[in-house]
Parts: C-alpha cells; sequence; structure tokens
C-alpha cells in the first residue's frame, strides 16, 4: 500500500514590524539625545550656580569664625577637639557610618508626614547637633557644672563634622553628575545651612556670639566679592 502523504501545512506568517521598529528606533534615538542634551545644559546651569554660591560658603566661614573667637579660647579648643577626634576615628580607625545612618533614618520618621522633606531633611539638617542644642537647653536648668558645655561642645564639633562628612560622601557617589554640579551645589548648601545652624545654637549658649552679627557679616563679605568681581569683570 502507498504510504499517503498529507501537504505540509504552510507556517504562519509574521507581520513584519521592521518598519516601525525602525521609525520608533529613530524617535528613540533623538528623544534620549534631546533628553542628553537637556540635562547637560541644566547640569552647566546648575554648575554656574554653583560657582555663584561658593563666596557664600567663603563669606559664611569668615563670619562664624569672627564670632567664635569672641568665645573663650579653652572652649573654642574643645570645639575643634571635637572635630579632629572625628577625622582621627574616621581616617585611621573606622568610619561611623551606622551612626550617620541612624540619624538619617530618624529624620526620616520624623519627616514622613511631609513627603517633600523626607528625602531632603536628612542631608540638610545635622539631627545629632540639633539634639545636643536641645539637650544641653534642658540639663542647664538643673546642672549648673563647667563640665556639661565642655561634653556638649566636643559632642557637637564631632556631630557637626559627622555631618557633612558623610553628607559630601553620598552626594559625591551619586551617578551622573555633569560638572560635578550636583556635588558642589548640594555641599555647599548643606555647608552653609550647617554653619548658620550652629552659628544659631552658639548664640543661645555663649553671650558672647551674635547670631545677627554673623548674618549681617556674612552679607556684606559675600556682596564685597561680588562687587569686586563685578568691577574686575565689567569696570575699566
Amino acid at each position: 500500500m502507498a504510504k499517503k502523504e498529507f501537504p505540509e501545512k504552510a507556517a504562519p506568517k509574521v507581520k513584519d514590524h521592521s518598519e516601525s521598529r525602525e521609525s520608533g528606533g529613530l524617535f528613540g534615538d533623538f528623544s534620549s539625545k534631546i533628553s542628553g542634551i537637556s540635562s547637560k545644559i541644566f547640569g552647566v546651569i546648575k554648575f554656574i550656580l554653583a560657582v555663584v554660591i561658593l563666596p557664600f560658603v567663603y563669606s559664611a566661614v569668615v563670619a562664624f569664625l569672627n564670632e567664635f573667637g569672641l568665645i573663650d579660647k579653652g572652649l573654642q579648643q574643645i570645639f575643634w577637639n571635637g572635630t579632629i577626634t572625628f577625622l582621627a576615628i574616621y581616617l585611621f580607625v573606622w568610619e561611623p557610618a551606622q551612626i550617620y545612618n541612624k540619624g538619617h533614618k530618624l529624620l526620616e520618621i520624623m519627616f514622613s508626614p511631609i513627603k517633600p522633606m523626607v528625602n531632603v531633611a536628612p542631608f540638610l539638617l545635622p539631627i545629632y547637633t540639633i539634639l545636643f542644642f536641645i539637650l544641653y537647653g534642658i540639663l542647664s536648668l538643673w546642672i549648673k557644672s563647667n563640665w556639661l558645655i565642655i561634653d556638649t561642645l566636643f559632642l557637637i564639633g564631632f556631630s557637626t563634622i559627622l555631618h557633612l562628612t558623610f553628607s559630601a560622601k553620598t552626594i559625591r557617589s551619586k551617578k551622573g553628575d555633569f560638572l560635578k554640579a550636583n556635588y558642589i551645589f548640594g555641599f555647599a548648601f548643606i555647608f552653609i545651612l550647617n554653619l548658620g545652624l550652629l552659628a544659631l545654637g552658639l548664640s543661645f549658649i555663649f553671650k558672647e556670639y551674635s547670631f545677627v552679627n554673623y548674618c549681617n557679616t556674612s552679607f556684606v563679605v559675600a556682596r564685597d566679592i561680588f562687587r569686586a568681581v563685578f568691577n574686575q569683570l565689567f569696570v575699566f
């Protein structure tokens, strides 16, 4: 008996999308190029803003040191001892990232009802420094011993540089930072804010430290810098 042969089934036709893919690819490449160019333009703008804000960093430091210099020399040294102690531990012994992260999470919990601040506040606010100022204000109502101000200044110096160090490290590690604009502008803003909060807290502890004078000096120094730059560029 002859073997019965069945006709082969035709392969299912597949709709050719090559044309649409090519079209989509062109539009996709074009949009990605536009996105890349816009991000670089925005990065240049942020870099310019970062350069503009740098004189305020300098003026804030000058104003802080001017007022801080009015405090007792021994107490000034206690504060600097706190900053040096942190740097020595950080550079040669151990990076206390866990301490910073716990403060980071604490601020996230505190600002959880305010959604826009959840991602920003942990970088802006030195939570440990603020808590030490508050704790000193409470304890000073009952404790009049000299050790309280000594320990507080040491911890304030330690916690302030801790916050600045790890905030800078976190911002610097972010990818896609064109011209390092985010890092320069972000850290400059954090530094100015932290120095202002530190000056405000010290004005409550020491009568010699004036927060108003700090603000005035900071403004005058920054204004003089901008005026000098303007005269060099546009006045002949």
